[in-house]
């Protein structure tokens, strides 16, 4: 799951949205702390095409370490610090 390539770039993603900033926002509703972030805002920062960040976030949102919302047209993305720290556990355990 985060040993392969594409492994580093999910961590990345998940490192990231620890204090993400979002580019120039345009709505008032989009507080990156607060609502999360798009997959245009991961795919900006990370240098990423639009639809491979959208790939990371939805498989990211599958484990439940991403919690994913919609606000309007867009959705929104947050980390579930929770499921991250129950996953951490189970590595640190051996699994």
């Amino acid at each position: 799951m985060l040993r392969t390539p594409a492994g580093r770039t999910r961590l990345a993603v998940l490192e990231w949205l620890k204090d993400p900033v979002s580019p120039a926002p345009r709505r008032r509703y989009t507080d990156p702390a607060g609502n999360g972030v798009t997959a245009r805002a991961v795919a900006t920062a990370l240098g990423l095409p639009r639809r491979a960040a959208r790939a990371h976030l939805a498989l990211l949102a599958d484990l439940g370490l991403v919690r994913a919302h919609r606000i309007r047209r867009r959705t929104y993305y947050r980390r579930e610090e929770f499921r991250i720290a129950e996953v951490a556990r189970l590595f640190e355990k051996g699994w």
